[in-house]
């Protein structure tokens, strides 16, 4: 039964029975009710006309009368503005964790709309730093200056950072239930450097002896070694070499029909020795794929490994295999293909990708200007 209003103390607090309520006469609404184990600390107040209870907590540490009576006034404060503290508290314990969020994002948006790398490489992200870091934390709970303390962590490696802010953002946007911004907009993402990395002749000339090398050696599978002449010969990107299918070959006009890329449906174009490769390159009966990998009827997964091997040979050591393709399309500037025919090469969506060739491309020019003008200072200046 509630007894009359009287200051709560902690001997008040203590000489409660089970079932019993207390009133502080200080702070109206402000009461402390005795359960079967544990007393405990509430509100009692009004809202859009319906009473409400709030729970501020079981005495004990850290809630004190005095505590009790601070954290009361606070919330009718609250409720003085227009607010109602108890139903905000029932949301935020419905509000998913970023955790949650993570993986409903993964499961039901990423997996069905994205391509396979994209999964893998936000689920990476995802359990190696978004969990640890913020996985915890209600969604309503994450500001920007948690974000921003988040991503000058990994300043040390500015592209995943950047990606780390994207993935998030993405996230927070598919999510539809924060009621305020994008924790993500505004925090300024690092300057990234475009590694722009191209084989020479010379270079060129080693990596063809390193892999004769490692066929005639057995350093590594035949399969393997097909695998990088082909990233060579044709500027494919890797996935597609991997993943490729004999079904997505036509000897006969030269092409390879890819029904999914980075930038959908493409045609690569086989020249000569990329013809002559697949011509001659064994297929096995239970696999499907050009390039098989250990496992029956699957491709290979990982070509870092024997890379290092082959470029330590060749003494490219900070060549990667995404450079092969920069070095095929820095042949073609370099004997005066225009840029959009190296863009369709490539498979470029946008004009704005190829365009980082242009420099390249002058190179030809340059040359022939060189060579009029020899002729020309030869003729004016006499033998």
């Amino acid at each position: 039964m509630p007894r009359r209003p009287r200051k709560i103390t902690k001997a008040v607090v203590d000489a409660l029975q089970p079932g019993e309520l207390a009133w502080d006469a200080d702070v109206k609404g402000l009461g402390v009710r005795c359960q079967r184990r544990d007393r405990v600390y509430v509100v009692k107040y009004r809202s859009q006309g319906r009473q409400r209870w709030y729970t501020i907590g079981k005495h004990g540490s850290p809630w004190t009368p005095e505590l009790a009576r601070r954290e009361a006034k606070r919330i009718l404060g609250l409720v003085a503005e227009g607010k109602d503290p108890a139903d905000k508290k029932r949301k935020d314990r419905s509000a998913p964790t970023i955790s949650a969020l993570a993986e409903r994002f993964l499961e039901e948006h990423v997996a069905a709309k994205a391509k396979d790398r994209t999964y893998t490489e936000y689920r990476r992200l995802i359990e190696r730093v978004v969990t640890p870091e913020l996985g915890r934390l209600k969604v309503d709970e994450v500001r920007s200056s948690d974000i921003e303390k988040l991503h000058l962590k990994f300043r040390a490696t500015p592209y995943q950072a950047n990606r780390l802010v994207a993935l998030l953002s993405k996230m927070f946007n598919w999510s539809g239930r924060r009621g305020e911004r994008n924790p993500c907009i505004g925090v300024e993402r690092f300057a990234e450097q475009k590694r722009r990395r191209y084989l020479s002749s010379a270079e060129l000339t080693r990596l063809g002896a390193a892999l004769i090398r490692a066929e005639e050696e057995r350093l590594t599978s035949p399969y393997v070694v097909a695998a990088i002449r082909l990233l060579v010969f044709t500027g494919a990107r890797l996935t597609e070499i991997l993943t490729l299918r004999w079904d997505h070959v036509d000897l006969e006009r030269g092409l390879l029909n890819l029904s999914d890329s980075k930038t959908g449906a493409k045609t690569v174009y086989l020249n000569s020795a990329a013809r002559e490769l697949l011509t001659t390159l064994p297929r096995l009966q239970d696999n499907p794929f050009v390039v098989p990998g250990e496992r029956i009827g699957r491709h290979l997964v990982n070509l870092e490994k024997p890379w290092r091997k082959v470029r330590e040979i060749a003494q490219i050591p900070d060549v990667r295999l995404h450079d092969l393709r920069h070095s095929f399309a820095s042949i073609g500037a370099g004997v005066g293909l225009g840029l959009p025919i190296i863009g369709a090469l490539l498979g470029h969506a946008h004009s704005a990708t190829t365009a980082r060739y242009a420099h390249l491309a002058a190179d030809p020019l340059q040359q022939a200007a060189d060579l009029i003008g020899r002729r020309l200072e030869a003729a004016l200046l006499g033998p």
